[in-house]
């Protein structure tokens, strides 16, 4: 069957420009990391895919090595781009990256030239595109330097296979330096995609100010701690949960949930209640309170969970004393 796109989708999307950039990108994102693989039912992807952009979410962010097994959750988008979304390419941000383990020997992981050269071409032909929107360096790597890493980057600009690039994990100071190397090479960097949430939010330290400095945006991922942030923790932990089914790729342990984690889930889920929203809703706007961020990553097993997160979006405003409870809740 066609699938044609909901005449209505820009209507109720929020549109945040990215940095020091023409780029707007939608509030809430859509993260391919886990649910696009071979292992997961192609149908249901397809059905994530199509609610995003029917909802005015246009920015679908891969990398070289989601799945399981590797490379196919970008094999399974290029087959879905081909059925319903070549009409639409222009309307939509697709990203992909590049640092981590895809493939045997010196040349399949971390920051070289090699590497992410090699890696580009493979995730195009993979997804079946001339080009992405968007191209990450995935991790910092301590062995190359990092001119050869940024400036891998460029070229890539250069050669017309990414419009923009950016960098993901990287902590303050080296991330710093990255834009300042991109600068001089004429590509700046758009885009740092950090891990941040209610309970990890390590990049509250110096990462968000030389973002704000730079004029970089800014697109956290795991907004919901791996699901913990979502209702689906408040009994214990849930058959064919992540943390219960464990299938590695960062998705979250059972020893990673402590009693005190939960404690605080419950207590946050309460105060969720009282705004009206559950507790995913409130930790999505809790992140997009925040003007720096630029959009927040959702990654969703049904069509059903992305629009319970879109509806965030209708309230993402908090009084004083309700971001002062949040404050004693994390802290204690």
């Amino acid at each position: 069957m066609t699938y044609i796109a909901n005449p209505d989708r820009y209507k109720t999307m929020e549109y945040r420009r990215c940095g020091n950039s023409g780029l707007k990108l939608p509030a809430l994102s859509l993260g391919l990391w886990h649910n696009f693989g071979h292992i997961d039912s192609f149908e249901n992807a397809r059905t994530i895919l199509q609610t995003a952009f029917d909802n005015g979410i246009t920015h679908f962010d891969l990398a070289n090595n989601y799945g399981p097994p590797a490379g196919s959750a970008e094999e399974n988008f290029g087959k879905i781009f081909k059925q319903d979304f070549i009409p639409y390419r222009d309307e939509l941000i697709i990203s992909t990256k590049a640092g981590w383990g895809m493939w045997e020997g010196p040349y399949g992981d971390w920051g070289s030239k090699k590497y992410l050269v090699a890696s580009l071409d493979q995730s195009l032909k993979r997804m079946g595109l001339e080009y992405v929107d968007i191209f990450y360096h995935h991790r910092p790597d301590p062995e190359t330097p990092l001119e050869e890493t940024m400036g891998t980057l460029d070229l890539m600009v250069r050669q017309g296979k990414a419009l923009y690039v950016g960098i993901s994990s990287y902590e303050a100071e080296d991330a710093k330096k990255a834009f300042e190397i991109l600068k001089e090479l004429g590509t700046p960097c758009l885009i740092h995609q950090p891990r941040y949430s209610m309970l990890d939010r390590w990049i509250e330290n110096d990462l968000l100010n030389v973002l704000e400095e730079s004029q970089v945006g800014c697109i956290p991922f795991s907004p919901l701690a791996q699901g913990l942030l979502t209702n689906k923790y408040l009994k214990g932990i849930p058959s064919g949960s992540r943390a219960s089914s464990n299938r590695g790729n960062g998705a979250i342990d059972e020893d990673q949930i402590s009693e005190e984690k939960l404690k605080k889930v419950l207590q946050l889920n309460e105060l969720a209640q009282e705004r009206g929203q559950n507790l995913a809703q409130m930790a999505l706007a809790w992140i997009l309170k925040d003007q720096r961020i630029s959009s927040v990553l959702v990654g969703v097993s049904k069509a059903e969970q992305l629009l319970d997160s879109i509806a965030c979006l209708k309230n993402y405003s908090f009084t004083n004393d309700e971001l002062e409870r949040i404050e004693n809740i994390l802290r204690n």
